[in-house]
């Protein structure tokens, strides 16, 4: 029995008219989403989406979506996962629509390009299977290397934490039959790059050298294949086909830890191909070293080629990045909300971006053009904006700024009223907002020693409980440091 389902919306409220498997079904396809993209992408991009209506006979699902600007961002970067996974809990064969609400009550629908929905074919396997040895034989066109056409070099900002990884990737890509770096295993933290690097040495060795047969996947997915390969007995086919790839791309290598029958598996389909001067490419979250529950014999293999780190980016890279992000989709985004962005976001690439998209999926539905005091306001939950310290030569040009005093002054041996009032609140503000010691605090302030500094300190503490023009002089020097400490 199909049943009218209302479901609380941020942006409008709908209806959906579906039974309840295909509410489970759609729960899955969210759930497959959640684990394919990262949380800020999948909380702007796909917690959105409601299912509207599925027709069986007709195989046609319908999706609401709050804005055109969502359907066509969801076209561009997200439309092969999004006919992946509806194929996969709903039917190859079903057509996609997209419901735009564009006034109250009314809505357009928006056709889907179901032209990449996969077809099973020979040469190609599914998430859930092993591939067969007709696919191991092969040629080069045959197989589905599974790369990302858009994580390519051009793409791909160079920096000061990701240099070496890219250097050696290019050097790999232009010549694979040289070894100099095989195995290539590069490790960091999530989210700074390495799948975007992996699959960009795999395109580019594609182009360069189209008859090598390439492949990228999760270790994951190898996981999954070769536990279905087994279930079916069809393991040696499985092991044929890895052995045939002239360059293997795995990413994650930390989902094997633990694995212990993957682990075999891939250990044979390993040294197979470094036996024969094919090229094994590596991610991790982490060195081999630290890969706890990993196979001695393999750990040794991981770290028989070049290690590589990919570090979180560096301020310089992360604007780099955004501008690029922005250059690239034609945004127009102030260059002084970039650099607040890229002075206070500092995990990730994949933050970054979901920052940018969040900003204009905000400013696209409220209508509002993106300016820093926006940005600041949307931002204010997902940015946490880190103090800098204060430094003790912030401090004491901002003292004598503020009271139009020359520093040489205060270094020097005036008992001028004004001069030691200047000398003492930049000690007073040194002890107070630096963790520097009496003895420091006196070499920065002259050379004196740490009893003339503790003299300094206690002469203006006392002065704030009756001078209340001090008071609003301090204030004031506290409200400009902290400006310069954010």
């Amino acid at each position: 029995m199909r049943t009218k389902v209302g479901i609380p919306y941020t942006l409008y409220n709908i209806y959906t008219y579906v039974t309840e498997n295909e509410q489970i079904l759609w729960q899955r396809c969210m759930e497959m989403f959640h684990g394919n993209v990262s949380e800020q992408q999948f909380q702007t991009w796909f917690s959105p989406m409601r299912l509207k209506s599925y027709d069986a006979a007709k195989k046609e699902l319908a999706v609401y979506i709050p804005s055109q600007f969502f359907f066509e961002y969801l076209e561009e970067h997200f439309r092969r996962l999004i006919h992946v996974t509806i194929s996969r809990f709903f039917g190859s064969d079903v057509t996609l629509s997209y419901q735009v609400e564009v006034a109250d009550n009314v809505t357009v629908t928006q056709e889907s390009d179901n032209d990449v929905m996969p077809q099973v074919a020979p040469s190609s396997f599914a998430a859930n299977q092993s591939p067969t040895l007709a696919q191991a034989v092969g040629l080069p066109e045959d197989l589905d290397s599974q790369l990302n056409p858009h994580q390519n070099f051009s793409n791909f900002i160079e920096g000061t934490s990701n240099k070496l990884p890219r250097s050696v990737g290019q050097a790999i890509a232009e010549h694979p039959e040289q070894m100099t770096f095989n195995p290539l295993f590069i490790y960091g933290p999530s989210g700074v790059g390495k799948t975007h690097l992996v699959n960009a040495i795999g395109l580019r060795t594609k182009e360069l050298h189209p008859e090598k047969r390439v492949l990228y996947l999760s270790a994951h997915l190898f996981m999954v294949q070769f536990t279905d390969a087994r279930k079916r007995n069809v393991f040696n086919d499985f092991m044929h086909f890895y052995q045939s790839i002239d360059m293997l791309i795995m990413d994650d290598m930390q989902e094997l830890i633990g694995m212990a029958g993957t682990q075999n598996a891939f250990f044979h389909v390993f040294n197979h191909l470094r036996q024969n001067g094919k090229q094994i490419i590596m991610t991790c979250d982490r060195p081999p070293v630290s890969l706890q529950g990993m196979e001695e014999r393999l750990i040794t293999r991981f770290k028989s080629g070049l290690m590589a780190e990919m570090e979180k980016p560096e301020e310089a890279l992360r604007r780099n990045i955004l501008h690029s992000i922005v250059k690239h989709d034609g945004l127009s985004i102030p260059d002084d909300v970039l650099d607040y962005i890229s002075s206070n976001v500092n995990n990730s690439v994949r933050e970054l971006e979901g920052i940018i998209h969040s900003l204009l999926a905000y400013s696209v539905v409220y209508g509002k053009e993106i300016d820093l005091d926006f940005a600041q306001r949307i931002l204010a939950g997902r940015i946490r904006v880190e103090k800098k310290n204060v430094t003790i030569d912030q401090i004491i040009s901002t003292t004598c700024e503020h009271f139009n005093v020359k520093e040489e002054d205060i270094f020097g041996k005036s008992r001028k009223a004004e001069i030691v009032t200047v000398r003492q609140l930049s000690m007073y503000l040194a002890h107070k907002h630096t963790k520097l010691a009496a003895s420091k605090i006196g070499i920065y302030v002259g050379n004196r020693d740490h009893a003339t500094v503790l003299h300094g300190i206690k002469a203006i503490d006392g002065r704030l409980k009756i001078d209340k023009k001090l008071q609003r002089h301090l204030e004031e020097l506290e409200e400009k440091l902290i400006g310069k400490a954010l």
